[in-house]
């Protein structure tokens, strides 16, 4: 151990934190015996120095000259007895659980593993240094200018589930330096590009650094999504331009400024359920070395092994304090250090796991709720897990929004003709009241989607009638087996125009009825523009061509209809209500706020409502009638419009109602034909051909 100069300090805050002068280091670990910080030169040359003092479990001191760009990790001595869950192994540089920045990737020797495979008992002395990254000391400054939270209302949000390689990687207005980048993102580029489509936020893909793991690595693999997060506080080095001495950071910084500057508000994707370093034959890189059993859920009858709720080989252990702790800062400084907007947090429901059951009220959730930063933001759950009892659409707690499984999957079966009775479908185009509204909820609980990054691409769902993962080496048995048939007629790219008009048809059908829904709509990136994976349901591991944007072959013609039709939703309000429906009069009308109908023109029958009946109907909305006022108190007043859809395979007539509901009726778009370019105007009580599989929408013509 080379002799370096150590002051004693504060324990707190954990992590590296430069304070102008130098930089203190702390490091919680309630199992450890002895830590070594260790720090790298250029030349990859390491010096060892022990921590000196330890507060509360935490291993802290003071390097007067150490500064921005030092590169450093851990080395944990203490007990190794697995039957207790104890790993620890100074042979293994560990990365710090708070660090800011993340410098290279894991190589893949037998020097990062703990154990040698064949003896889980025997402890791998190996110096695993040469073939893991290290954590980097870094510079916090930076000029945030007059950045504002753009601070959407939820009611008023259209989210893009977006890639930041994906999105970037191809498009042509970006110079190539910057493609695949934080800085590709903040670019004029495609900023203007998100504008002009209308959304609010982009929902980023994991960001956190992640690994590539090792049996992607072996076939030429990489583990494009990003959901195997192993630094929390670090943005992911590979997406910098300029990846050295932490200036991620700053890259990151300038791009969620560029974003918000053009009211977009920047939404991360978070994996706080499990890590990187997988079941007990997995690599030791953080926590494993660290405190195994304080990070991660142990099987109670044996430590050994880990509880898996995730599939992935572990699960953090959120009963541990120190494990919330991590969480919340983390939390804390993507909102205050880096100015992000919001969160979707994977797989929610492990979070909720205290015990083994899904609670509602754990503390993680407890936390978050009196959190005076974090409960102020946007916050998404994916509310299920892989194990049991975890699917909980509907059971988070009042301040989360979700995402509605229900609603893609019963909008799905709609249009694919599947049976779905019309209360079922009612609800989901009206907000999922039966999921949302007994906890005190209001319809923005309800994040509403079709398709997002783990299944078909929008164009591939109405495509293709079977996954097509073969390029993922795992013989077609990965993914899901949901799809079932769209009547497709044809599997994947087909010249006959009659399969292809119909392709387009459902496309916008399906377009059409995410943004007519009250909720909030989130689109999946590049399903505006017919975006394909040639058919693979599952491309977390293809990081190229099959996953990028494919900006030469875009379909323009969606491209605008999509455009026009996140423009019409911003501009309605009574599509994006901040109440739910009464189903009633209100403030005095006349008229209800919403009603349903047969093609008849006849008012639907309360006995229709639990039969199979949601082949056609159509729903008057009353925006004359909008429950409440604005945010600012301001009176809200819209159209009235009256919505047909026919999920039928031959053409439908249907009848308007009487002139009651309104005396005629402009045609503003339907999904046969895409919007119209010439006025037509039906009477009251007149009768209108609605295509096949098409929906059509009138607005009242004062």
């Amino acid at each position: 151990m080379t002799d370096v100069n150590v002051w004693l300090c504060k324990p707190y805050p954990l992590g590296a934190s430069f304070d102008g002068q130098g930089t203190s280091f702390s490091l919680f670990s309630e199992v450890a015996e002895r830590v070594e910080l260790c720090l790298f030169d250029e030349q990859g040359r390491e010096t060892r120095v022990d921590l000196p003092e330890t507060t509360a479990y935490c291993w802290h001191g003071y390097l007067p000259d150490v500064k921005p760009g030092q590169r450093y990790g851990y080395r944990v001595h203490g007990p190794w007895a697995p039957d207790r869950g104890q790993l620890c192994n100074p042979a293994k540089l560990l990365l710090d659980p708070y660090a800011k920045a993340i410098d290279g990737q894991v190589q893949w020797d037998e020097a990062v593993y703990p154990c040698r495979i064949d003896e889980p008992d025997i402890r791998d002395e190996r110096d695993s240094a040469p073939f893991v990254p290290r954590s980097v000391v870094i510079d916090p400054r930076f000029d945030w200018g007059d950045d504002q939270h753009p601070d959407t209302p939820w009611h008023e949000s259209i989210i893009y589930e977006l890639h930041v390689k994906g999105f970037t990687k191809r498009h042509p207005g970006i110079p190539d330096s910057l493609r695949g980048t934080y800085a590709g993102l903040a670019h004029p580029a495609a900023i203007k590009y998100l504008k002009a489509l209308g959304i609010t936020a982009v929902e980023l893909m994991p960001v956190h650094q992640f690994i590539h793991y090792a049996h992607l690595v072996e076939k030429n693999l990489r583990n494009y999504w990003g959901y195997s997060t192993i630094g929390y506080f670090a943005p992911h080095n590979e997406y910098a331009a300029v990846d050295e001495s932490g200036q991620q950071i700053a890259e990151f910084k300038q791009m969620v400024k560029a974003l918000h500057a053009a009211g977009i508000e920047v939404i991360l994707d978070v994996v706080y359920n499990h890590t990187s370093e997988g079941n007990h034959l997995g690599p030791m890189l953080v926590f494993k070395g660290i405190d195994n059993a304080a990070y991660y859920r142990l099987m109670p009858d044996d430590p050994r092994h880990y509880m898996d709720y995730t599939g992935t080989g572990n699960s953090l252990n959120m009963r541990h304090p120190h494990v919330l702790q991590l969480i919340m800062d983390s939390l804390r400084y993507w909102v205050l250090e880096m100015h992000v907007d919001g969160f979707r947090f994977d797989l929610a429901a492990t979070l909720a796991r205290e015990l083994h059951e899904v609670d509602r009220l754990s503390a993680f959730f407890d936390l978050v709720q009196q959190d005076p930063v974090i409960s102020q933001v946007k916050l998404i759950a994916e509310p299920w897990d892989l194990g049991e009892g975890g699917y909980q659409v509907g059971n988070f707690p009042p301040l989360w929004s979700e995402w509605n499984g229900k609603f893609r999957d019963c909008v799905r079966d709609y249009w694919r003709g599947q049976d779905r009775t019309l209360a079922e479908f009612a609800r989901r185009l009206t907000g999922s009241s039966d999921l949302y509204e007994s906890n005190g909820r209001r319809p923005y609980a309800s994040i509403n989607f079709i398709t997002a990054h783990d299944g078909f691409t929008l164009h591939d769902l109405v495509s293709y009638n079977d996954k097509h993962n073969a390029a993922n080496g795992e013989d077609n048995r990965d993914g899901t087996d949901d799809n079932r048939s769209w009547n497709c007629g044809a599997e994947g790219l087909t010249d006959d125009p009659e399969i292809n008009q119909l392709r387009q048809r459902q496309q916008r059908n399906l377009l059409a009825t995410l943004f007519l829904s009250q909720g909030v709509p989130m689109l999946l990136g590049g399903d505006e523009i017919g975006r394909s994976q040639s058919g693979n349901n599952n491309a977390y591991c293809q990081d190229n061509e099959v996953s990028w944007f494919d900006w030469k072959h875009v379909d323009h013609e969606l491209l605008v209809f999509t455009q026009r039709l996140s423009n019409f939703y911003r501009k309605h309000p009574v599509f994006h209500r901040r109440r739910w429906f009464q189903g009633r009069p209100i403030h005095g009308e006349e008229i209800l706020d919403i009603a349903w109908f047969a093609h008849t023109g006849e008012e639907i029958e309360e006995s229709h409502w639990g039969e199979d009946y949601a082949k056609s109907f159509a729903v008057f909305l009353n925006g004359e009638a909008l429950s409440g006022t604005g945010l600012c108190g301001e009176q809200i007043i819209d159209d009235r419009f009256y919505l047909i859809f026919n999920a039928h395979y031959e053409p439908l007539n249907f009848k308007l109602p009487g002139p009651e509901w309104g005396a005629q009726w402009l045609l503003e778009f339907d999904t046969a034909h895409g919007w119209s370019n010439e006025e037509k105007i039906f009477a009251a009580d007149s009768e209108l051909q609605v295509e096949a599989r098409s929906l059509m929408v009138l607005r009242y013509a004062t």
